[in-house]
């Protein structure tokens, strides 16, 4: 086997990373938008909160399929035409969402942004592990990670004044402007890839796919990043719920909470990525994943609270239970074979979306609100998210990272 990376100087790593740092950015970006536009968007289409749900969960399970149909082709193409192509198509797809005069219009396009998005997610992840080497692996998925950050911290606020100040159509217009700009960078910072296409003819268009299910180290790799994603998302979804009908923050306080989250984990992700490279990945990501069930229960537990307590427990929920998957895209991205990263990154999307879409709707199906409008089985859902959290720590094990730079010393391109 050839080696699959790409040699990079320094500098074209730092404008690669941050390039595709961009590109997350605008895509985590357009994902989390919606869940603040809720009221704005129920007030204007007059739907109600079930509407509304479709409108959230179209986005993942359109990303859910694309992944599987991303699947049949990703390891046929270059890497770099094939993302600026589909990043495209999706900066489209939110543009779409801008002028949608109508509900189903507003659905039927936010199901084409999730189509592209979950695509465009995988080909981020795969295209660091074809080139960054496994001994600097987990650093550059920090770097990448930040996106998560910066959009919590700067771009939810910004849409948000936007969508106050002008209307709820301006973030989308935002967004769109972001791509056509990230479209621009990426065509100048980002290298060709095409190491990975292979001069064999396939029988048919699934046999790549076959090939990544055929291997067992695949399929765990897999199902330990749907757990990933099921541990976390069966609690996300409700704190802003939780918070404010039984801790009881105030509505306009909220902002507080992902401002100090998002803000933290702007600089504990590259310490997190840097310390998991230098003391390994598996040692690194089960601390992490340990720590992250004390905020996991505190959070799902805690009842009547000032905002200063409230912070003490979101703000570590936000570095611990995020920061686990800094280490554990490393193990994930290099439990692949090179010639069929693609193909089973996209895989990866489609688990994870679909682990995203289970653990949101088994965790509405637990909690309730009773007479007083107080949310009830909270703290059930913390148990689950701990439970899965457990099964990943120990099933982390059985995953064999077997990228052949695995071995490579910790330095930096020349």
């Amino acid at each position: 086997m050839h080696a699959m990376h790409t040699p990079l100087t320094a500098q074209r790593e730092k404008f690669f990373l941050l390039t595709l740092a961009g590109i997350q950015f605008s895509h985590v970006l357009d994902f989390m938008i919606m869940m603040p536009l809720g009221p704005i968007l129920m007030r204007e289409f007059g739907i109600g909160t079930h509407e509304f749900g479709l409108l959230v969960a179209s986005y993942s399970f359109s990303a859910a399929i694309s992944g599987l149909l991303g699947a049949t082709f990703i390891d046929r193409f270059e890497r770099k035409r094939l993302l600026l192509g589909i990043f495209a198509l999706f900066g489209l797809a939110t543009l779409a969402c801008a002028v949608a005069p109508s509900f189903i219009s507003l659905l039927v396009a936010r199901g084409l942004a999730g189509m592209f998005g979950g695509v465009m997610g995988a080909l981020v992840q795969t295209m660091i592990g074809d080139t960054i080497p496994f001994a600097r692996r987990a650093r550059a998925s920090s770097i990448v990670s930040t996106a998560f950050s910066l959009s919590t911290v700067a771009g939810v606020p910004l849409s948000l004044w936007l969508a106050n100040h002008l209307q709820w159509r301006a973030p989308f217009v935002f967004i769109a402007l972001l791509v056509t700009l990230f479209i621009i960078v990426g065509a100048r910072f980002l290298p060709e890839l095409r190491h990975h296409i292979s001069n064999e003819k396939q029988a048919h268009p699934f046999a790549a796919m076959f090939a990544v299910v055929r291997d067992v180290n695949h399929l765990r790799a897999l199902l330990y990043s749907a757990l990933l994603i099921f541990s976390g998302f069966t609690v996300i979804p409700y704190i802003t719920v939780y918070a404010v009908n039984n801790v009881g923050i105030s509505q306009q306080d909220i902002p507080f909470v992902y401002l100090c989250g998002g803000a933290a984990t702007f600089f504990t992700a590259r310490l997190i990525g840097r310390w998991a490279d230098l003391r390994g990945k598996v040692k690194v990501y089960r601390m992490i994943a340990v720590a992250a069930m004390f905020p996991l229960l505190v959070v799902t537990n805690l009842g009547a609270a000032p905002l200063w307590l409230w912070l003490l427990a979101t703000t570590p929920f936000f570095v611990l239970v995020s920061g686990r998957f800094i280490p554990a895209m490393a193990i994930v991205t290099s439990a692949a074979q090179p010639k069929l990263r693609g193909t089973f990154m996209s895989l990866n999307a489609t688990m994870q979306s679909l682990a995203m879409g289970l653990a949101t709707t088994l965790g509405g199906f637990i909690i309730a609100q009773d007479n007083t409008g107080k949310i009830i089985h909270y703290q059930l859902v913390g148990f689950v998210a701990v439970a899965a959290n457990l099964i990943a720590i120990w099933f982390v094990a059985r995953i064999v990272m077997h990228d052949q730079h695995a071995n490579l010393p910790d330095v930096a391109p020349k």
